[in-house]
């Protein structure tokens, strides 16, 4: 008899421990080379696993909703139909989800004339599709999340379809048959820097924020923090052993903002657009671009331009526009909307969410005038983006005008980059936006 581990991945260079979103098979299931087994969830994504090896799932060691530490044996797969009992009789209980994740028995014993053949499983990013029908087996699959919001919403699973892998029904979905907002991720899409426009009593006000999505902790009440929620908590703590230094500029919007409506109806984001300023003026001040290494400073070969993005369900990503200055604008546009709807599911590869060289953080949807960002480890600067809003200008021959401006404040790890430098860049993007923003369309 011949019994497989099944082992939790290593999905990224990062991950330590990992969380059984979803078994895909469940005991008794034929298993073959290359199926999706289950869904992981790693510091930043969900990816199915794939099986190397073909047979049948005897065992689940460790049941959906446990984290377990890269490596840990997870589950069992057998050869033929005949071993499972076997297998199973052999085979510890698999902890309620509930709990604590335990450490996992040792693998079950086999004959000496046929060796356990140890084999891991593949990760594999899966695209997202539109829909998907359901298993054959009747069996509705979705996210815990997903299950929560539905008992909380009223919501019944068998009459949705689901935008997961494989049709895995998602918390949006629900939200969305609720005819609630999802509301994730935040980002300025169409909007950032907001412009503050003046109200009915003649006092400025900034438009209403998108809504920030289900809050889940309740008054009272102490909620463990998700994975994803961990990994951020990790860099935060990572980065305070980092010297910063904080630079700010006010950059007058009205050209770029003017630009923004030309392109808009082409498909182009704000988010977009200031990504692209950033990083055509990137790649003129390579020191801003570079970061600290282990022999000294490292300057990347591309200009990849981070976005940090909010996550409804707690957390942060930061999906990456790769070579954001060798790209063309519309092409940039698409490519952000495409990184955006995969970041909704999780489905972000790690490349597309840890390689950024440079990171953009955008507030101004929410009317914020001013803010500090702090520095992602790994990388040499962060901008800040805040709201533009009309402001009185004084001109150099004395004049006074009202004109949108908005506050970017650029945090930089001074190792890397000192004050000059910030100063130069900052004094470039604000150029670039001011005096010719559609060259960034060329």
């Amino acid at each position: 008899m011949a019994t497989h581990e099944i082992f939790m991945p290593a999905l990224s260079s990062t991950m330590t421990e990992g969380k059984i979103v979803e078994w895909l098979k469940k005991p008794g299931d034929r298993v073959g080379r290359g199926e999706s087994v289950l869904v992981v969830e790693s510091d930043k994504a969900d990816m199915d696993v794939e099986s190397f090896n073909e047979g049948f799932l005897a065992a689940v060691l460790m049941p959906a909703g446990s984290s377990a530490p890269v490596g840990e044996t997870i589950g069992l797969v057998v050869e033929t139909e005949a071993e499972i009992a076997a297998v199973q009789a052999q085979a510890p209980a698999a902890p309620a989800a509930a709990a604590a994740p335990a450490p996992v028995a040792a693998p079950v014993a086999v004959a000496p004339a046929a060796p356990a053949v140890v084999a891991p499983l593949a990760p594999v990013a899966v695209p997202v599709p539109v829909a998907a029908a359901a298993p054959a087996d009747g069996k509705v699959m979705a996210s815990p999340r997903a299950k929560k919001l539905a008992s909380q919403l009223g919501v019944a699973l068998g009459s949705l379809r689901g935008s997961g892998p494989h049709g895995r029904i998602q918390g949006e979905d629900v939200l969305a048959a609720a005819g609630q907002s999802a509301g994730i991720p935040q980002v300025a899409e169409g909007t950032g820097p907001a412009v503050v426009t003046a109200s009915a009593n003649g006092k400025g006000a900034p438009a209403a924020p998108a809504s920030l999505g289900q809050t889940f902790g309740q008054a009272g009440e102490t909620t463990a923090f998700n994975t994803l929620q961990q990994a951020v908590n990790r860099n935060m703590v990572a980065s305070l052993e980092v010297p910063c230094f904080h630079v700010g500029y006010t950059i007058t919007t009205d050209k770029l903002d003017a630009f923004y409506q030309q392109v808009k109806p082409k498909g182009v984001t704000m988010t977009a657009l200031l990504a692209k300023a950033v990083a055509v003026v990137l790649a003129r001040h390579p020191q801003v671009n570079a970061a600290t290494s282990p022999t000294g400073m490292a300057y990347p070969v591309a200009v990849n331009v981070a976005v940090a993005v909010a996550m409804d369900d707690g957390g942060l990503i930061t999906p990456v526009l790769a070579n954001a200055d060798k790209t063309d604008l519309y092409s940039l546009s698409r490519n952000w909307a495409d990184l955006v709807a995969r970041s909704r599911t999780k489905q972000l590869k790690p490349e597309e969410y840890s390689t950024g060289t440079f990171t953009l953080s955008n507030l101004g949807m929410f009317g914020v005038d001013r803010f500090d960002a702090i520095l992602p480890p790994g990388t040499g600067a962060i901008l800040a983006v805040a709201a533009s809003r009309p402001s009185v200008v004084a001109g150099k021959d004395g004049s006074i005008s009202v004109k949108p401006q908005m506050q970017v404040n650029l945090t930089c790890d001074h190792r890397v980059i000192y004050g000059a430098h910030g100063a130069a860049f900052l004094k470039d993007l604000a150029q670039l936006i001011e005096t010719n923003p559609e060259s960034l369309a060329i």
